[in-house]
Parts: structure tokens; sequence; C-alpha cells
């Protein structure tokens, strides 16, 4: 009498499959229950609508970074009207950031057990109101600016850690991946605009503060499209290969199992580099721009009793992350599919690959600028495009390595992660090298353009560490996603997943080996 095959029967030669089996077995994932097949029958929502609602997560995705460097692009008339020096400008990224951090992982619970429809209207909400407010500060409430840009962080936090779990209870495979890079589309392209929409703002109005009041105005119009056409998806059916619903588990059980699943952390601690760099050039690099062309004598410093900025700087490099962004991210989606198909741990080397490729060409254009602007612009552009290959690939890995009653708290970790090591710190950290080096010279244009300069050789090194870290996320993403699809498929369960399982051969003694060992 002939046993059952099961991927974690003791007796079953799960070392042995032939690559035939795999095909089979792939081939019945994309025509069985879950499949692509069968999506719109398991979520009720049609292909169609379900490009809408991507469409609406765009579009919120894009206001979040719009605000978020809207900010950077007035950076120094909001220095100039505060009276404040470079280490408490980077304040208002640090502030915004940390708040976002800490609210992250309250959502994410959140997220996984509550109508993320219905958390996202609130938290757009308070960030319409919160971002509206912050711009009629008066001048000698710099601290009240600092309070209203943390609140900010409310909207972000309850967006980020829940809109990529929508998107992936909507699409499977490859389909998932096209649908998150769309969305991750709006983090280079809202920067940019960001930049863009705050310095012409600001011209057209001849106050900076109307730059604040842009974001506000759409966030509304989020709102409206948020809650007419976007609908909640079943958490995990277009997944599930069994009729019985996954299971939740308590929170410190989730945290538990987020903190044994290596490719996570892994990862997230390679993103926390791409975090820091970006949050670094993000508030920097059009004030360093301009101090380089200062420095260089190519614009003539500002009249005393006067303030002048880099608006054209803002401009350029708001253009620069809107094109690198996209080519960036789109890059990133296709060369990891066409890679997938001979290496099945293509995507964390291509994450690895953007950050060490990206870190000689970001060193490159600051020790260039005074002497080549045009040069400055050009490493900016490929050290851009090159990190932007991680956004969409990051998310995608962390939604298959994680199950999906877990992934609005994986979300909201990772950007905990990222943030507490990555762009919270870093704008705040330049700052303050700056402010140090500047101290130990003589005050003057050239002074204040070498402080900044060596202030952002960190963020080269920086990238060298997070490729490191991609690598060695190599080592484990089969194993890892090979579980995950085990457990949500019902053939693994939560007594299953542990490191040492007694292994019973069909012949011979038993014995206790990896549960990893045999996932790959």
């Amino acid at each position: 009498m002939t046993s059952q095959r099961h991927p974690y029967m003791d007796t079953a030669p799960i070392l042995t499959q032939t690559d035939d089996a795999e095909d089979e077995e792939k081939e019945e994932l994309q025509s069985g229950p879950g499949g692509v097949g069968d999506v719109e029958a398991l979520t009720g929502i049609s292909s169609s609508h379900a490009g809408f609602i991507v469409g609406v997560l765009f579009f919120i995705n894009l206001l979040n970074y719009m605000d978020r460097f809207t900010v950077a692009g007035v950076l120094p008339d909001i220095e100039t009207f505060f009276g404040i020096d470079d280490s408490k400008s980077g304040l208002l990224q640090t502030v915004f950031i940390s708040s976002y951090m800490v609210l992250a992982p309250i959502f994410g619970y959140l997220g996984d057990r509550y109508n993320r429809k219905y958390l996202m209207c609130t938290g757009i909400f308070i960030w319409s109101c919160v971002t509206l407010a912050s711009s009629y500060i008066p001048r000698q409430w710099f601290s009240l600016l600092l309070l209203t840009r943390g609140l900010v962080g409310v909207g972000e936090a309850s967006y980020s850690t829940i809109a990529p779990t929508i998107i992936a209870d909507l699409f499977v495979g490859e389909r998932r991946s096209r649908m998150l890079s769309i969305f991750y589309f709006a983090i280079p392209v809202g920067s940019g605009l960001g930049y863009i929409v705050g310095s012409k703002v600001k011209d057209l109005a001849d106050d900076w503060h109307w730059a604040l009041r842009v974001t506000p105005g759409l966030g509304v119009v989020a709102l409206v499209l948020l809650l007419t056409i976007v609908r909640e998806p079943p958490r995990g059916a277009v997944e599930s290969h069994s009729d019985a619903p996954l299971q939740y588990t308590s929170w410190t059980a989730d945290l538990r199992s987020l903190i044994r699943n290596r490719s996570f952390v892994l990862s997230s601690l390679g993103f926390t580099a791409v975090a820091f760099v970006t949050g670094s050039l993000a508030l920097w690099a059009p004030a360093f721009l301009y101090r380089s062309r200062v420095a260089s004598g190519s614009l003539q410093p500002c009249p005393p009793g006067k303030f002048c900025t880099g608006d054209s700087d803002s401009l350029v490099f708001g253009i620069i992350t809107c094109v690198t962004g996209v080519l960036g991210v789109t890059a990133g989606v296709e060369i990891s599919r066409r890679w997938q198909r001979t290496n099945p741990r293509a995507d964390p080397l291509v994450c690895a690959t953007g950050l060490l490729g990206s870190a000689p060409f970001l060193f490159l254009a600051v020790v260039t600028a005074q002497q080549s602007i045009v040069a400055t612009y050009v490493f900016i552009f490929i050290g851009e495009t090159l990190l932007s290959l991680n956004w969409a690939i990051v998310a995608d890995m962390l939604l298959y390595v994680v199950i999906p009653t877990r992934r609005s708290t994986a979300e909201a970790f990772q950007i905990l992660l990222s943030h507490l090591l990555g762009d919270a710190g870093s704008p705040y950290l330049i700052g303050l090298i700056s402010d140090r080096i500047q101290r130990s010279r003589p005050l003057s244009h050239l002074s204040q353009f070498r402080s900044l300069e060596y202030a952002l050789m960190v963020c080269a090194f920086v990238g060298v560490i997070g490729g490191a870290f991609f690598l060695t996320t190599a080592c484990f993403i089969q194993a890892d996603r090979k579980r995950t699809e085990l457990y949500t498929q019902g053939q693994l369960h939560e007594s299953s997943e542990r490191e040492d399982r007694l292994v019973v051969p069909q012949h011979g003694r038993s014995t206790k080996v990896p549960v990893s060992s045999v996932l790959i």
C-alpha cells in the first residue's frame, strides 16, 4: 500500500525530489485554489476593480512622499525664517520619522486584526489636518513645528504598514510583483514632486508656507477615493490551498516568529541602509548642491541681510529623483523576474548589487561637486538609480517570507527598524557632523561646503554595509519562502515550525536535522 506523499512526512524522500516534480507542483499552485484564475472568486473583487484600488493606493503613497520632501525643498527658507542651524534643520526629518516608526507597530498590530480601509482613512484625515496646521506656525514657535511634523507620522504609519498587505491579498505571483512596483513608483516620484512642487509653489506665492498647503487639499481627494473605491479583501485567501481559514496568533507569538525569520531580519537590515542613504540625500542634497556652486564661484553668495535658496538645485534634484526612481524600480523588478528563472536567490542579490553599486557613485558625487556640478549630477543619477532597485523587491520579499496574518506587523517592524537605524537619525547625524566640522574652521562659504561634503561621505560606507546584509539574506531566502508557502497552504502548522525536528527515515536510526535543510 502506497503512502500519500507530504512535504513534511518523515518517510518522504524530501531531499531527492526531482525537477519534474517541482515543475508539476508549481503548475498545481497556479491552477489550484488561490491560483491566478481563482483570484476574483476568492476576493469578490474584479480584476479591473483591483487595478483601481492599486491606483488609489499609489495616489495616497504619492501624496505621503510629496509632503515628506516638500519640507526639504524649502529647507533653506525654513532655516532663515526660524533662525536655526543645520542640526536643528535635521531634527525636522528626525522627529517625523521617529513618531512614524513608534506608531508603525501599533498600526501593524491593528492592521492584522481590524478593517484596514478604515484605519487608513483615520490616519489620512489626521495627517491632512496636522500638515495644514503646520503652515500657520509663527517664527518664535519652532518647537511647535517639530510637534506638528511628529504628528504627521500618524498618517504615514497608518498607511505604509497596511497598503502593501492589501495589494498582497489582491494579486499573486508575477502580477503581485508588478503591482507592487507600480505602488512603489510613488516613493521616488512623490519625493521628486515634493522638491518641485515645494519650490515652485513657494515662488508663485512668494511665501514658503504655501508649499505646505498643497498636499492637505489633495489629501481630502485621497480620502474620498479611499472611501468610495477601495474594498477590504480577505487576508491570505488568494494564497491558501486549504478551506480552513488561517489561524491568528498572539502578538508576542507573531514577534517571536518574525525574529526567527532570518530572511525578514536580514533584508530589513539591508533596507535600513537604503533608508539611511536616501534619508540623508533627501534632506541635504539640494543644500549641498547649492553650497558647492557658491564655493566653486559659479553662484554668487547672498548679500548680507538677505537669504538665497537653491531653488534650481531643488528642481533639478527633484527631477533626478523622479526619473531615477522610475528607472530603478522598473529595472529592479524586471531584472529580478528574469534572473529568478535560473536563480531563486535573485531578489536579495539584485538588492545587494544595487547598494554595493551605488556606493562608489555616491562617493564620487560628493568629492567632485566643487570641480564639476555636471559630473555630480551624473553620479547622483547613477547612484540613485541603483538605490531604487531595492524598493519593490524588498516589499515583495517580505510578503513571500511572512504569512498573511503577520504581514502588517512585519511591515510595521521593518519600518521601525529601517527608520530607527536609518532615516530617523541620518539627517540629524549628517547635520551634526557638518556642524562639528564647521566649528573647527573659520566661518566661510568654503568651510560650510567642506563640512557638509565630509559628512555626506558617510552614506557611501553605509551602502556597502547594507549590501553585505542582502548578500547574507540570499543564503536563507529559499528555505524561508518555502516554509511560508507550506504554512499558507495548510500543509505546515505552528507546532511543526521548530528548527530541530525528529526525522524518522524508512530505514535506519532517527535523527534531528534543521528544518531549513529540507526546505531548499
